[in-house]
């Protein structure tokens, strides 16, 4: 069935002579090739008892986070080039206390792992890995606060990621609040104005943490746009600057 759909999309591109028609072609192939491949990349039964230990029990477990830590793994062993691992239980409107407990017991084990297993392989050096989240908790809380349950809304102020491998210098933590955790303060822990869109040393803004990413990919965040409706875009927009403290 495969081949007699490959002989019609060729039978069509002589007729159109049409590039689209051999570029879908193309990722139509691709695509198949990706499927094909999953049963070996999703077999774990190869993995020695090992590696679950290191990733936790959890990692025996289809779905779980700590088994697509070790699936990331595998991926990125057959060169898949972007790996993106999601834990959907961080919304802590309420129930913080408990929740917290629970999701860093499902997260912090295997995200370790993780750096361990790639930097043991020799793969960390040119892997690099992002945990974070697409913005952080409010420093009060929310809704009644008692002695053992409370909440926190969103913060898109300020908040924390971090990174490893890929370039990026161990060891270091880079940037500060103020003192309540409120807003993004520059060296001297004076709070800045979250507006602002300057530059200031000690500080990362998103367009500053995107041009670092790309830099440690090789490139250059002003010269990478495309073009839309006749303006050249840019990921950064028109700022962001490259943390070098960070870049090993």
């Amino acid at each position: 069935m495969l081949d007699k759909l490959g002989e019609l999309n060729k039978i069509q591109f002589e007729k159109e002579l049409d590039p689209e028609i051999e570029s879908r072609i193309s990722q139509y192939e691709m695509a198949y090739r990706m499927q094909t491949s999953v049963p070996d990349v999703t077999d774990l039964s190869k993995e020695p008892d090992s590696i679950f230990e290191l990733y936790g029990p959890d990692s025996r477990k289809p779905g779980t986070f700590a088994a697509n830590c070790l699936l990331a793994r595998r991926l990125a062993e057959r060169g898949v080039r972007f790996i993106q691992l999601y834990h959907q239980g961080w919304d802590h409107h309420g129930g913080l206390p408990a929740g917290i407990r629970n999701q860093s017991k499902e997260t912090d084990q295997a995200s370790a792992a993780l750096i361990k297993d790639l930097k043991e392989r020799g793969m960390l050096n040119d892997t690099l890995v992002i945990w974070g989240g697409e913005f952080g908790r409010t420093c009060y809380s929310q809704g009644k606060l008692t002695k053992d349950d409370y909440g926190r809304d969103h913060h898109p102020r300020c908040f924390s990621i971090w990174l490893a491998g890929g370039g990026v210098k161990p060891g270091l933590t880079y940037g500060r609040t103020d003192d309540y955790g409120y807003n993004v303060a520059d060296a001297d822990g004076n709070a800045l104005n979250p507006d602002k869109s300057t530059f200031t040393p000690g500080t990362v803004h998103v367009h500053d943490l995107q041009a670092t990413i790309l830099q440690l990919l090789g490139i250059d965040h002003e010269r990478l746009n495309y073009l839309y409706q006749g303006r050249r875009f840019r990921l950064t927009d028109v700022d962001g600057h490259v943390v070098k403290d960070v870049l090993a």
